[in-house]
């Protein structure tokens, strides 16, 4: 957090100089189109969009909202590059992939920036988190695209078609990643529609895709609201489906989708829980407990957003959380200083508070950093809750945001019991110092990922999904190709 004063610096804490990362790297232009068969267009109708940065609420551009028959020409160029795309020998497809990775690499330094103003995440985050992991996940798709027949899913396994993808504004270039590198890896094409609030870095890959040289309409992006994302989802002429999103929308979708051919995977909403025991390394899971809830402002699908704390410890462990949080600096995300960035937009600020308003309505205990948050912009101060007992709203309901559920437990049977007692299943966290402790509890845990003494590790050869209301199949590792092949 900035400190104007040093009689305000938290005891042996360092004073910060500014590092804003310059803007100037990135050149944003006044409107963009629709990219379409390898090239940008406007939307039919002319309407349009502005997407803002939420650290400063300034107009960053303007954005075409695709119409249904915008969709249908996207969908119709992707189905036209399919044949010849699909009959390239893999090495050949692959060779793509490597220069959109290497590409990616090679302007990282703007695609961060880019990403900061568009989501208020901090620079830290986008530079050394989410533009490493974009690259690594065209490097490590592009190895698989001449290995397909070695992949476990029969010796000729084929692709499907046309990709519908629809993806989230809170790894909005990330989320790009992990649908359209395995989709062209296995012969598929691809039209994917950006979040509203978050279009920038998907209008930047296109550019992206045109510098590798990538044949047109093998990738179309099409941007817009939920309408322009529902013809997608609807058209006939898709063959699979990819969303990343709310359970809310992944449900309408499902609806949409049954009864037909398509093909279907969801990655949904989560209420990830870290488990602390009492011989657990309190320093190192203060570290985790503060990566798993404030990573991204919270808005993570598998933050851990409920922290299960042995009795014993549970004193101990939150002096030592509140001590760490007072030194968060909150504030302009382009600094390479800052922590915690800006939530995404005000209609999720109005959740996130509405959410932590209901927890203090319902009994349990508000905290929450000390720290001065700007003026403008979308900002909400890291909290924490304690006294949260399993029927608060807040242990229950996806917050999406900075505010993490303090609940006790005393024996491992009841860490268990209270980690599966919700609808969702993406992640959970274990910390403590015994390997066998680790393996018994990540078996009865009902959660996709589980983390053991650290939390949101990704990795592209890494499997991700969950179950119940978080979703079915997954993306990520081999297992992410077959979302995208007919077997």
């Amino acid at each position: 957090m900035a400190h104007d004063n040093p009689r305000d610096t938290p005891h042996g804490a360092f004073e910060y100089a500014p590092a804003p990362e310059s803007r100037a790297v990135v050149e944003i232009a006044p409107s963009y189109g629709l990219f379409i068969d390898g090239a940008f267009r406007e939307a039919t109708g002319g309407k349009v969009f502005k997407t803002i940065s939420p650290a400063t609420e300034e107009v960053l551009s303007e954005v075409a909202q695709a119409s249904a028959e915008d969709v249908d020409a996207a969908v119709q160029a992707a189905a036209r590059a399919f044949p010849a795309w699909s009959a390239l020998p893999g090495a050949e497809r692959g060779k793509y992939l490597f220069r959109i990775a290497r590409i990616l690499q090679e302007r990282s330094r703007e695609l961060a920036v880019l990403e900061t103003l568009d989501n208020g995440k901090p620079i830290r985050e986008t530079r050394d988190a989410d533009l490493p992991l974009v690259a690594a996940h065209f490097f490590y798709y592009a190895g698989w695209a001449d290995k397909l027949a070695h992949a476990g899913f029969g010796p000729a396994p084929r692709p499907l078609g046309v990709a519908g993808q629809v993806i989230p504004w809170n790894f909005p270039l990330l989320m790009l990643a992990w649908k359209i590198a395995p989709a062209l890896a296995t012969g598929n094409t691809v039209v994917l529609k950006p979040a509203e609030t978050t279009p920038l870095s998907a209008l930047f890959f296109a550019d992206v895709c045109r510098q590798a040289g990538l044949p047109r309409g093998v990738v179309n992006i099409v941007t817009g609201d939920g309408a322009t994302g529902a013809a997608l989802v609807a058209h006939e002429d898709v063959a699979k489906v990819a969303f990343t999103g709310s359970t809310g929308v992944g449900k309408e979708i499902a609806r949409t989708v049954a009864g037909t051919r398509k093909k279907l995977t969801l990655e949904l909403g989560g209420k990830g829980a870290n488990i602390v025991f009492d011989d657990a390394p309190i320093d190192q899971a203060v570290e985790g407990i503060v990566n798993g809830i404030f990573f991204n402002q919270g808005q993570v699908c598998c933050a851990g957003s409920r922290l299960l704390v042995q009795e014993s410890v549970q004193g101990e462990l939150l002096d030592a959380l509140k001590r760490r949080l007072a030194t968060l600096r909150v504030g302009d995300p382009l600094d390479k200083n800052t922590d915690v960035g800006a939530v995404n937009s005000a209609e999720q600020l109005a959740r996130i508070t509405a959410l932590a308003d209901t927890g203090e309505a319902e009994g349990a205990e508000r905290w929450s950093a000390p720290c001065e948050l700007p003026g403008s912009g979308f900002w909400f101060a890291p909290t924490l809750f304690t006294g949260v007992t399993q029927a608060h709203t807040i242990a229950r309901d996806e917050i999406f945001g900075p505010v993490l559920s303090v609940l006790t437990f005393r024996t491992p049977d009841e860490a268990v019991a209270k980690a599966n007692n919700t609808p969702y299943g993406l992640s959970a966290g274990i910390w403590t110092e015994k390997g066998s402790r680790i393996l018994a509890m990540a078996n009865q845990l009902r959660a996709g990922v589980v983390w053991a003494n650290t939390f949101n590790k990704f990795d592209p050869t890494s499997p991700f999904g969950g179950y119940k209301e978080s979703g079915f199949g997954r993306e990520g590792g081999r297992h992410g190709l077959e979302a995208y092949l007919d077997v």
